[in-house]
């Protein structure tokens, strides 16, 4: 990412989240996403740490990022979400009105 992408990155997640929220965010998918295999397995952390947690994150500071920001980091989010719905399935139970808008917890593994 661009150097002012990653600024603006770093504020969002001081001011919004967390200082680094986006880092482990994408640390979560980097990790799950080397398991050998095309589908996931999860757990991928701990219990209750799940990388739809750091999807969670990623779409919080997407509102919060400037225009080109929010394009450079909408780009390599956009990537993620296809490699992680290609590795899932749809879960036709999941979906809720606390999952309303959030694709990716009406998901289940493979």
């Amino acid at each position: 990412m661009p150097t002012r992408t990653r600024a603006a990155v770093r504020c969002v997640d001081a001011e919004h989240l967390w200082p680094g929220a986006v880092a482990v965010a994408l640390s979560r998918f980097e990790r799950a996403f080397r398991e050998p295999g095309r589908c996931l397995s999860g757990p991928y952390e701990s219990p209750g740490i799940e990388i739809e947690d750091g999807r969670d994150d990623l779409d919080e500071v997407l509102r919060y990022l400037p225009g080109g920001a929010r394009a450079d980091l909408g780009r390599l989010v956009a990537l993620i979400d296809a490699e992680f719905e290609r590795r899932t399935l749809p879960d036709p139970g999941g979906a809720s009105r606390w999952t309303a808008g959030r694709w990716w917890w009406r998901i289940r593994e493979r």
